[in-house]
């Protein structure tokens, strides 16, 4: 399975949007739904998804899909 379906699944179970609602312009600011909390979930659930682990750095600029792959990317990721 690709990065991006991954990536899309695991956005779409958090935040509780249909899958074909996410796209480039998920984000933080778009997604009423996606609060703090919900942030603090995706987090935990890309790190097990992906076996990866994100800094505090990386935690707070992950605020949309784009941004998100990208740090997954950065991490080797594929």
């Amino acid at each position: 399975m690709s990065l991006d379906t991954r990536l899309v699944e695991v956005l779409s179970m958090v935040l509780e949007i249909p899958t074909s609602e996410v796209n480039d312009e998920t984000s933080i600011d778009t997604v009423e739904a996606w609060d703090s909390l919900r942030s603090m979930t995706l987090v935990v659930s890309l790190e097990e998804e992906f076996d990866v682990q994100f800094t505090d750095e990386e935690t707070l600029e992950m605020v949309s899909y784009p941004l998100i792959k990208m740090t997954l990317e950065e991490k080797g990721v594929s």
